[in-house]
Protein backbone atom coordinates (compact mmCIF):
# COMPACT_ATOMS: atom_id res chain seq x y z
CA UNK A 1 0.00 0.00 0.00
CA UNK A 2 1.62 3.02 -1.17
CA UNK A 3 -1.22 5.88 -0.38
CA UNK A 4 -0.74 8.69 1.62
CA UNK A 5 -2.43 9.52 4.95
CA UNK A 6 -4.56 12.74 4.21
CA UNK A 7 -6.06 15.10 6.78
CA UNK A 8 -9.29 16.95 6.20
CA UNK A 9 -10.39 19.49 8.80
CA UNK A 10 -14.29 19.72 9.54
CA UNK A 11 -14.53 21.94 12.61
CA UNK A 12 -11.98 24.12 13.88
CA UNK A 13 -13.14 26.08 16.60
CA UNK A 14 -13.32 25.58 20.86
CA UNK A 15 -16.38 25.50 22.66
CA UNK A 16 -18.17 27.86 20.72
CA UNK A 17 -18.69 28.08 16.87
CA UNK A 18 -18.30 30.99 14.80
CA UNK A 19 -19.24 32.25 11.18
CA UNK A 20 -16.32 30.64 9.48
CA UNK A 21 -15.37 27.78 12.35
CA UNK A 22 -17.41 24.40 13.13
CA UNK A 23 -16.87 22.53 16.49
CA UNK A 24 -13.91 20.15 16.29
CA UNK A 25 -13.69 16.99 13.88
CA UNK A 26 -11.23 15.86 11.66
CA UNK A 27 -11.22 13.24 9.30
CA UNK A 28 -8.24 11.02 8.92
CA UNK A 29 -7.80 9.28 5.50
CA UNK A 30 -5.09 5.99 4.38
CA UNK A 31 -5.84 3.39 2.03
CA UNK A 32 -9.79 2.33 2.53
CA UNK A 33 -9.50 3.44 6.09
CA UNK A 34 -11.55 6.79 7.34
CA UNK A 35 -11.19 7.41 11.08
CA UNK A 36 -13.05 10.43 12.52
CA UNK A 37 -11.57 12.61 15.25
CA UNK A 38 -14.45 13.73 17.58
CA UNK A 39 -17.47 14.56 16.48
CA UNK A 40 -18.66 18.22 17.36
CA UNK A 41 -22.20 20.00 16.72
CA UNK A 42 -22.98 20.32 12.92
CA UNK A 43 -20.22 17.54 11.77
CA UNK A 44 -22.38 15.82 9.23
CA UNK A 45 -23.17 19.32 7.61
CA UNK A 46 -19.41 19.97 7.24
CA UNK A 47 -18.94 16.47 5.40
CA UNK A 48 -21.66 17.68 2.93
CA UNK A 49 -20.22 20.72 2.27
CA UNK A 50 -16.68 19.26 2.05
CA UNK A 51 -18.38 17.25 -0.54
CA UNK A 52 -17.71 13.69 1.68
CA UNK A 53 -19.32 10.40 2.28
CA UNK A 54 -20.34 10.45 6.18
CA UNK A 55 -20.92 6.77 5.37
CA UNK A 56 -17.20 6.01 4.46
CA UNK A 57 -16.23 6.77 7.98
CA UNK A 58 -14.87 3.31 9.54
CA UNK A 59 -13.90 4.56 13.34
CA UNK A 60 -14.50 6.92 15.79
CA UNK A 61 -11.88 8.90 17.98
CA UNK A 62 -13.29 10.95 20.75
CA UNK A 63 -10.82 12.43 22.55
CA UNK A 64 -13.55 13.42 25.60
CA UNK A 65 -16.89 13.58 26.37
CA UNK A 66 -17.42 17.73 26.57
CA UNK A 67 -20.09 18.78 24.33
CA UNK A 68 -17.86 20.24 21.64
CA UNK A 69 -16.35 16.98 21.22
CA UNK A 70 -19.39 15.07 20.85
CA UNK A 71 -22.53 16.67 20.37
CA UNK A 72 -22.31 15.82 16.80
CA UNK A 73 -23.14 12.38 17.26
CA UNK A 74 -26.39 11.73 17.52
CA UNK A 75 -27.65 13.29 14.33
CA UNK A 76 -24.67 11.23 12.17
CA UNK A 77 -25.57 7.69 13.79
CA UNK A 78 -29.08 9.20 12.40
CA UNK A 79 -27.43 10.09 9.18
CA UNK A 80 -26.16 6.54 8.64
CA UNK A 81 -28.93 4.53 9.37
CA UNK A 82 -31.59 6.41 6.85
CA UNK A 83 -28.14 5.69 4.48
CA UNK A 84 -27.67 2.24 4.56
CA UNK A 85 -24.72 2.33 6.62
CA UNK A 86 -24.10 -1.67 6.75
CA UNK A 87 -20.76 -2.62 8.33
CA UNK A 88 -19.68 -2.12 12.20
CA UNK A 89 -19.29 1.68 13.82
CA UNK A 90 -16.08 1.07 16.07
CA UNK A 91 -16.03 4.01 18.48
CA UNK A 92 -13.12 4.58 20.79
CA UNK A 93 -12.95 7.06 23.43
CA UNK A 94 -11.31 7.54 27.34
CA UNK A 95 -12.70 5.85 30.59
CA UNK A 96 -16.07 6.26 30.91
CA UNK A 97 -17.00 6.85 27.59
CA UNK A 98 -19.17 3.58 26.98
CA UNK A 99 -21.66 4.48 29.66
CA UNK A 100 -22.05 8.13 28.45
CA UNK A 101 -22.26 7.54 25.03
CA UNK A 102 -24.92 4.30 25.55
CA UNK A 103 -27.43 6.74 27.36
CA UNK A 104 -26.42 9.87 25.60
CA UNK A 105 -27.11 8.04 22.46
CA UNK A 106 -29.76 5.91 23.71
CA UNK A 107 -27.66 2.76 22.14
CA UNK A 108 -29.99 0.33 24.57
CA UNK A 109 -33.35 1.83 23.53
CA UNK A 110 -33.05 2.50 19.82
CA UNK A 111 -33.14 0.12 16.74
CA UNK A 112 -30.86 0.48 14.14
CA UNK A 113 -29.74 -1.64 11.22
CA UNK A 114 -26.00 -1.98 11.75
CA UNK A 115 -24.07 -2.49 15.03
CA UNK A 116 -21.80 -0.06 16.87
CA UNK A 117 -19.18 -1.36 19.37
CA UNK A 118 -18.00 1.52 21.95
CA UNK A 119 -14.03 0.61 23.46
CA UNK A 120 -13.05 2.36 26.23
CA UNK A 121 -9.25 2.99 25.50
CA UNK A 122 -7.41 3.48 28.83
CA UNK A 123 -3.33 4.41 28.65
CA UNK A 124 -1.85 3.81 32.24
CA UNK A 125 0.23 6.56 31.73
CA UNK A 126 4.15 6.39 29.94
CA UNK A 127 4.67 3.21 29.13
CA UNK A 128 7.69 0.89 27.61
CA UNK A 129 6.93 1.97 24.27
CA UNK A 130 10.53 2.41 22.46
CA UNK A 131 8.28 5.54 20.71
CA UNK A 132 7.67 7.24 23.99
CA UNK A 133 5.05 6.17 25.27
CA UNK A 134 1.16 5.15 24.65
CA UNK A 135 -1.08 2.46 24.24
CA UNK A 136 -1.36 0.53 21.10
CA UNK A 137 -5.35 -0.51 20.42
CA UNK A 138 -5.49 -0.82 16.69
CA UNK A 139 -3.05 -2.71 14.50
CA UNK A 140 -3.35 -3.75 10.39
CA UNK A 141 -0.29 -4.92 8.71
CA UNK A 142 -0.10 -1.37 7.39
CA UNK A 143 -0.69 1.17 10.35
CA UNK A 144 -1.96 1.42 13.97
CA UNK A 145 -3.38 3.78 16.40
CA UNK A 146 -2.74 4.81 19.82
CA UNK A 147 -3.63 6.69 22.99
CA UNK A 148 -2.37 8.75 25.95
CA UNK A 149 -3.91 9.67 29.04
CA UNK A 150 -3.90 13.88 29.28
CA UNK A 151 -5.05 16.08 31.99
CA UNK A 152 -8.20 18.05 31.67
CA UNK A 153 -11.67 18.36 33.33
CA UNK A 154 -13.29 15.26 32.64
CA UNK A 155 -11.19 11.58 31.62
CA UNK A 156 -9.57 12.66 27.99
CA UNK A 157 -6.92 11.22 25.47
CA UNK A 158 -4.55 12.06 22.85
CA UNK A 159 -4.33 9.95 19.71
CA UNK A 160 -1.52 9.15 17.33
CA UNK A 161 -1.63 7.40 13.93
CA UNK A 162 1.67 5.77 12.66
CA UNK A 163 1.54 4.08 8.72
CA UNK A 164 4.27 1.71 8.91
CA UNK A 165 7.19 1.91 7.14
CA UNK A 166 7.40 -0.90 4.43
CA UNK A 167 10.25 -2.36 2.09
CA UNK A 168 10.23 -1.25 -1.54
CA UNK A 169 12.13 -2.13 -4.22
CA UNK A 170 14.71 0.19 -5.75
CA UNK A 171 13.08 0.58 -9.34
CA UNK A 172 16.29 1.35 -11.03
CA UNK A 173 18.25 -1.26 -9.80
CA UNK A 174 15.30 -3.62 -10.80
CA UNK A 175 15.24 -2.31 -14.22
CA UNK A 176 18.84 -2.64 -14.43
CA UNK A 177 18.52 -6.52 -12.73
CA UNK A 178 16.11 -7.12 -15.87
CA UNK A 179 14.51 -9.42 -12.74
CA UNK A 180 10.97 -10.61 -13.99
CA UNK A 181 7.98 -9.52 -12.16
CA UNK A 182 5.95 -12.10 -10.27
CA UNK A 183 6.35 -13.96 -6.76
CA UNK A 184 10.65 -13.72 -7.23
CA UNK A 185 9.54 -9.44 -6.50
CA UNK A 186 7.53 -10.86 -3.63
CA UNK A 187 10.49 -12.56 -1.86
CA UNK A 188 12.34 -9.03 -2.36
CA UNK A 189 9.92 -7.32 -0.56
CA UNK A 190 9.74 -9.74 2.23
CA UNK A 191 14.05 -9.56 2.54
CA UNK A 192 14.70 -13.13 1.20
CA UNK A 193 18.03 -12.95 -1.23
CA UNK A 194 16.65 -14.63 -4.32
CA UNK A 195 18.72 -16.67 -6.99
CA UNK A 196 17.87 -15.83 -10.51
CA UNK A 197 19.50 -17.52 -13.80
CA UNK A 198 22.34 -18.56 -11.43
CA UNK A 199 22.95 -14.88 -10.29
CA UNK A 200 21.87 -14.42 -5.79
CA UNK A 201 20.08 -11.31 -5.77
CA UNK A 202 20.94 -9.59 -1.85
CA UNK A 203 17.56 -7.94 -0.49
CA UNK A 204 19.25 -5.36 1.10
CA UNK A 205 20.81 -4.26 -2.36
CA UNK A 206 17.65 -4.38 -3.63
CA UNK A 207 15.02 -2.81 -1.86
CA UNK A 208 14.87 -0.11 0.83
CA UNK A 209 12.55 0.64 3.82
CA UNK A 210 10.54 3.67 4.24
CA UNK A 211 10.31 5.29 7.70
CA UNK A 212 6.84 5.21 9.57
CA UNK A 213 4.42 8.12 9.29
CA UNK A 214 3.03 9.53 12.26
CA UNK A 215 0.06 11.78 12.78
CA UNK A 216 -0.26 13.08 16.10
CA UNK A 217 -3.35 14.78 17.68
CA UNK A 218 -3.78 16.65 21.12
CA UNK A 219 -6.96 18.71 21.79
CA UNK A 220 -7.89 20.03 25.57
CA UNK A 221 -5.45 19.34 27.96
CA UNK A 222 -3.30 20.90 30.66
CA UNK A 223 0.31 21.37 29.70
CA UNK A 224 1.94 18.00 30.89
CA UNK A 225 4.98 15.54 30.57
CA UNK A 226 3.27 12.61 28.79
CA UNK A 227 2.69 14.89 25.77
CA UNK A 228 6.24 15.33 24.20
CA UNK A 229 7.17 11.49 24.75
CA UNK A 230 3.78 10.38 23.11
CA UNK A 231 4.21 12.47 19.70
CA UNK A 232 7.91 12.43 19.57
CA UNK A 233 8.65 12.53 15.60
CA UNK A 234 5.67 13.16 14.32
CA UNK A 235 5.29 14.31 10.51
CA UNK A 236 2.73 16.19 12.05
CA UNK A 237 1.12 17.40 15.10
CA UNK A 238 -2.51 18.60 15.65
CA UNK A 239 -2.88 20.82 18.61
CA UNK A 240 -5.25 22.69 20.50
CA UNK A 241 -4.28 25.94 21.03
CA UNK A 242 -7.06 27.89 22.84
CA UNK A 243 -5.44 30.56 24.67
CA UNK A 244 -2.37 33.23 23.86
CA UNK A 245 0.30 33.31 26.55
CA UNK A 246 -1.05 36.65 27.92
CA UNK A 247 -3.59 34.40 29.00
CA UNK A 248 -1.72 31.35 30.42
CA UNK A 249 -2.96 31.42 33.94
CA UNK A 250 -6.31 31.62 32.58
CA UNK A 251 -5.48 28.74 30.08
CA UNK A 252 -3.78 26.74 33.32
CA UNK A 253 -6.48 27.40 35.53
CA UNK A 254 -8.98 25.67 32.52
CA UNK A 255 -6.71 22.81 31.73
CA UNK A 256 -6.09 24.35 27.80
CA UNK A 257 -2.86 25.10 26.30
CA UNK A 258 -1.55 28.34 24.75
CA UNK A 259 -0.22 28.74 21.43
CA UNK A 260 3.24 29.11 22.54
CA UNK A 261 3.26 25.82 24.84
CA UNK A 262 2.18 23.89 22.08
CA UNK A 263 4.82 24.98 19.65
CA UNK A 264 7.63 24.22 22.71
CA UNK A 265 5.65 20.64 22.37
CA UNK A 266 6.16 20.52 18.92
CA UNK A 267 9.57 21.36 18.87
CA UNK A 268 10.55 19.56 22.13
CA UNK A 269 9.31 16.16 19.93
CA UNK A 270 10.78 16.88 17.25
CA UNK A 271 8.24 16.98 15.11
CA UNK A 272 8.80 18.12 11.75
CA UNK A 273 4.79 20.18 11.15
CA UNK A 274 2.40 21.45 13.72
CA UNK A 275 -0.85 22.74 12.78
CA UNK A 276 -2.79 24.40 15.53
CA UNK A 277 -6.76 23.89 16.12
CA UNK A 278 -9.81 24.45 19.01
CA UNK A 279 -9.50 28.25 18.05
CA UNK A 280 -11.37 30.33 20.54
CA UNK A 281 -13.34 32.86 19.04
CA UNK A 282 -11.90 35.56 20.68
CA UNK A 283 -9.38 35.36 17.87
CA UNK A 284 -11.55 35.16 15.39
CA UNK A 285 -10.25 39.04 14.61
CA UNK A 286 -6.77 37.99 15.61
CA UNK A 287 -5.28 34.92 14.37
CA UNK A 288 -2.08 36.03 14.09
CA UNK A 289 -1.22 36.91 18.10
CA UNK A 290 -1.29 33.05 18.46
CA UNK A 291 0.42 32.05 14.90
CA UNK A 292 3.23 34.40 15.75
CA UNK A 293 3.33 32.92 19.19
CA UNK A 294 4.07 29.74 18.04
CA UNK A 295 5.95 30.20 15.35
CA UNK A 296 8.69 31.84 17.26
CA UNK A 297 9.03 29.03 18.75
CA UNK A 298 8.42 26.22 16.24
CA UNK A 299 8.86 28.16 12.47
CA UNK A 300 6.68 25.19 10.66
CA UNK A 301 3.47 26.33 12.51
CA UNK A 302 0.22 27.11 10.83
CA UNK A 303 -3.45 27.24 11.75
CA UNK A 304 -6.37 24.87 10.60
CA UNK A 305 -9.21 26.59 8.77
CA UNK A 306 -12.29 24.60 8.31
CA UNK A 307 -11.96 22.20 4.88
CA UNK A 308 -8.55 23.07 5.09
CA UNK A 309 -6.95 19.49 3.38
CA UNK A 310 -3.27 17.86 3.96
CA UNK A 311 -1.43 15.34 3.12
CA UNK A 312 1.33 13.60 5.17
Amino acid sequence: MTSKIKLVFLGTSAQIPTVKRNHPAMVLTYGGENILIDCGEGTQRQFRKARMNPCKVDRILITHRHGDHVFGLPGLISTFDLSGYNKTLYIYGPKGIKRFLENFLGLNYVERDFEIKIEEVVPKGMTSNAKGGGLKFFETDDFYLEAEKMEHSVPTNAYCFVKKGQRRIDRAKLKKSKLPSGPILKKLKQGKDIVYEGKKYLAKNMTYTEDDKKVSFVLDTLNNKKIVAFVKDSDLLVCEASFDEGLKDMAKERLHLTAKQAGEIAKKSKSKKLILTHISQRYEKDLKKLLSEAKKVFKETSIAEDFDKVEV
